[in-house]
């Protein structure tokens, strides 16, 4: 099956020259943030999310869903292929929120990119879906910064045993420097993550098999929902929490906040 650019570029809202320039990867890339949410419903539900490209299609581009990591960088790798770029997967090793010496598996997703006259490659990443989250992708130089506004970020070298450099990738919040992610550039395969993506979707311990997560990156806002939780986060820092009442309202606001349409006759475990 042959990717339908037209379809995907309506979804996401993006109309541009379709060449492989690093303008037309920083706007296709924010607008492939703002277009399609995050959501984990499969695993959630009991199922594997399929990588295939047909499949990702029918979900994301036409299905009014989202995904997560593999899924979003998936189908952004493909596009970019498509348009030209040169593209490399990556797998980082996610370091938000752990705790001192907590080691995690090398679970995320993301794409090196290639791009005509950069000169330096390019980080591109869709599916990570934190506030945190790159909204343009990022230049692989070391100590480099990013405006990618409202969000800033910058790629520092960190510190460690193995062959290859260790990056790690920042975000800036509230005046200080928030690790989100560390990789190295050893280029991994699509079976790779098929792997991953079946472990993380199974694995009765995976965060991703017990609760459901959705973010939305909006103009002037971040939505994310954990649980039963959901959080608001203004560009000026303003956050706003409450928690929804059960499976029935966790639903409506999927649906109604997130834009994502669950299947029909979806029930939540409560």
């Amino acid at each position: 099956m042959t990717l339908d650019l037209d379809a995907y570029f309506a979804r996401i809202g993006w109309s541009g020259e379709r060449r492989p320039t690093p303008e037309v990867l920083r706007s296709v890339h924010r607008a492939h943030v703002l277009g399609i949410p995050f959501e984990n419903l499969d695993p959630v539900l009991g199922h594997v999310p399929s990588l295939a490209l047909p499949n990702l299609e029918a979900k994301l581009v036409r299905g009014g869903r989202g995904g997560y990591c593999y899924e979003h960088n998936t189908l952004l790798a493909a596009v970019l292929t498509r348009l030209g770029f040169g593209v490399t997967l990556l797998a980082g090793r996610v370091v938000l929120g752990a705790a001192p010496g907590d080691v995690r598996p090398r679970s995320h997703m993301l794409v090196k990119v290639e791009a005509e006259g950069a000169g330096d490659p390019l980080l591109a990443d869709t599916g990570f879906g934190s506030s945190g989250a790159l909204l343009e992708p990022i230049p692989l130089v070391v100590d480099t910064e990013l405006l990618d506004t409202p969000r800033h970020h910058r790629l520092v070298h960190a510190p460690h045993d193995g062959p290859l450099e260790l990056w790690e990738l920042q975000s800036e919040k509230g005046g200080t420097w928030e690790p989100q992610y560390e990789f190295t550039l050893e280029p991994f395969e699509q079976p790779d993550f098929e792997v991953v993506n079946w472990h993380m979707a199974t694995n009765p311990r995976s965060p991703f098999r017990r609760t459901v997560y959705a973010r939305r990156t909006l103009p002037g806002l971040h939505r994310a929902l954990s649980g039963r939780t959901l959080v608001e986060t203004a560009d000026d820092g303003t956050v706003t929490e409450r928690e929804l009442s059960g499976p029935p309202e966790v639903l409506r606001v999927l649906a109604d906040d997130f834009g994502v349409r669950p299947p029909d006759g979806t029930a939540l475990p409560g």
